[in-house]
């Protein structure tokens, strides 16, 4: 059954394209750029790509860090900001040109995003009630109403601020999933042009992640065409799963060529480790879902929710089964990962908010009040907060603020910085302005209930990355100690071996402090993180193991890196007794 959707053309009115253009180049800009690789994920991720950029064909073909293997993802993820680095390094700093690709990935999901659910709004079986004499909006004007207010939706998401802008594969992952979507969708009218696009997503989304992702995205599409009669397509399979096969036998046949016994130790591990990853029982991680899902992926689930009871009777409709045959399977993978890890979290967000687009069109009065209400107070309410912690960093008043500041970034000195001073006094006015002009005039159009949200998520990313980015940089960066640890180094050191130290400080040590690791040698320099409970480490009798450094970034109290430096141990001269002449 149908959902009684009665629409004029007014409420299919555009959204201004600077609004949504605004939104979006500020949303996608903001935190990529004049920042150093955070902990944890973002700084590991980039080491990846620092160290192809840098390296030869072995380590494009096998990424590691600096020497250690990673095998969690496939190459594709970090290929493109690595060949960022190579373009950019002569007028970009590294850890900044990586981000270019960042943000080029993230910018090519949201144009998925929008052209899925233009396509999909524009079919014939969710348009709107036609009035006798006219006046419902034309199918053109309908889809694009919904591709706007999907794009919204995506940009509101909680979740996507910081996953969006961290160099990590995960952005290739997204692009995929949302490229996968349009190709879907797009196969239902012009069944060889979307097969070669759902082809090609397949395959990318194999060759930056794992094949369980992959093969659970191609047992969703499976189901969706036994289920969905409008969907079926045959070319999805005879066209399209040729090119997925193709392009994900690309690189292993490649790194089996040149690096045969390298490449195959590597390849399964990399199979090793997608099995593992999806391997923990039922429930394990169920918790921690239930706790961070909603809060990631808000609001684009309640409304995905509310989507699927309305159109209870189009749930095999094009609309409706296409984002669920990739939202299911991303859910069960969630249902049995081994760690508590969002990172799905994130890939599953384009279909979510293709879905959540089409309850826009059904929703209450109260309920688009109600979420308008909900978004104009609470980023009122935190963005007022955020400047006002900032103004006490900066002048010490409220006195309690700065006293929190201080005691949460300990050795943090604010300075201020005009240009991001500027910026979010122009975002800030931009959200004052958005909030009056939706109180006032009280709009028809679909895109009212979900663009206070994505503004006001708009709004605290570009202050936090604007006011608050020297604090968060100086908490997340471990530029300083990698300084100090280099400043303590031997001149004539050979290598170091890292002891209980994880990707991100092995990135972010090697990068900043030029320092060399070996995870294989017998080095003469040993880097470990450890509490003071700790000895120094065992020495063969010949030489000993000297503490020349300890310390620990002064925005964590936890972590305590100590450096050593192996010295000879002072031979004990050999006693010889005096010689005597023998008497004749």
């Amino acid at each position: 059954m149908k959902p009684a959707i009665r629409l004029t053309a007014s409420a299919t009115s555009a959204l201004p394209r600077w609004v949504l253009l605004a939104i979006c180049i500020a949303f996608a800009s903001f935190g990529l750029f004049g920042r150093d690789p955070w902990k944890n994920e973002d700084a590991a991720g980039f080491g990846v790509m620092w160290t192809m950029a840098g390296g030869t064909s072995h380590d494009w073909l096998l990424p590691n860090l600096v020497g250690k293997y990673a095998t969690e993802n496939g190459p594709l993820g970090y290929w493109l900001g690595a060949l960022c680095i190579r373009v950019f390094a002569p007028w970009v700093d590294a850890s900044n040109a990586s981000r270019i690709a960042t943000g080029l990935l993230f910018c090519l999901a949201c144009a998925f995003v929008w052209y899925s659910a233009y396509l999909l709004g524009r079919r014939p079986e969710v348009q709107p009630f036609k009035y006798a004499f006219g006046g419902e909006p034309e199918p053109r004007d309908y889809g694009r109403t919904l591709a706007d207010g999907a794009l919204l939706i995506l940009l509101a998401c909680f979740g996507l601020a910081e996953r969006g802008h961290e160099t990590t594969p995960q952005l290739m992952q997204f692009a995929g999933m949302a490229m996968l979507l349009y190709g879907v969708v797009r196969a239902v009218d012009k069944p060889v042009q979307g097969a070669l696009w759902w082809g090609l997503a397949l395959g990318i989304v194999a060759l930056s992640s794992d094949l369980v992702q992959a093969g659970a995205l191609l047992a969703g599409t499976l189901v969706m065409l036994v289920v969905a009669p409008r969907t079926r397509s045959h070319w999805l399979l005879v066209a399209g799963l040729p090119v997925a096969l193709i392009l994900s036998a690309s690189w292993p046949i490649l790194a089996l060529q040149r690096y045969p016994d390298d490449a195959a130790w590597f390849l399964n591990q990399w199979i090793r480790s997608s099995v593992s990853a999806f391997s923990g029982p039922p429930g394990f991680v169920l918790h921690y879902a239930a706790k961070n899902l909603p809060l990631f992926t808000w609001p684009a689930w309640p409304l995905a929710l509310w989507a699927w009871f309305s159109w209870a009777g189009l749930r095999r409709a094009p609309h409706i089964a296409i984002p669920l045959s990739v939202i299911l399977p991303l859910l069960l993978l969630v249902s049995v990962q081994s760690h508590e890890t969002n990172r799905i979290f994130m890939i599953v967000l384009p279909a979510l908010s293709v879905l959540a687009a089409f309850a826009l069109p059904t929703l209450k009065r109260g309920a688009i009040n109600a979420i308008d209400w909900f978004a104009v107070l609470s980023f009122t309410i935190l963005s007022t907060f955020v400047w006002l912690v900032w103004l006490a960093g900066m002048t010490g008043f409220p006195a309690p603020l700065a006293r929190n500041l201080a005691r949460l970034a300990p050795g943090f000195s604010p300075q201020f910085n005009f240009l991001s001073f500027a910026c979010a006094v122009v975002v800030t006015l931009f959200w004052i302005g958005l909030v009056q002009w939706r109180v006032s005039r009280h709009p028809k159009v679909l895109w009212r209930s979900v663009v206070l949200s994505s503004a006001g998520t708009t709004l605290m990313w570009v202050l936090l990355m604007t006011l608050w980015l020297p604090v968060v940089n100086f908490s997340r960066t471990y530029r300083d100690v990698a300084q100090q640890i280099s400043a303590h180094l031997p001149a004539d050191y050979a290598c170091i071996s890292p002891v209980r130290l994880g990707d991100a400080q092995i990135a972010t040590f090697a990068y900043f402090g030029k320092m060399h690791f070996s995870f294989n040698d017998d080095c003469d320099v040993i880097l470990r993180q450890d509490t003071p409970a700790y000895g120094a480490p065992a020495a063969p009798p010949n030489y000993a193991w000297k503490l020349v450094w300890e310390g620990r970034r002064a925005a964590d109290r936890d972590e305590q890196f100590r450096l050593y430096v192996r010295i000879d141990r002072p031979q004990t001269p050999l006693k010889r007794r005096a010689w005597r002449k023998r008497p004749d």
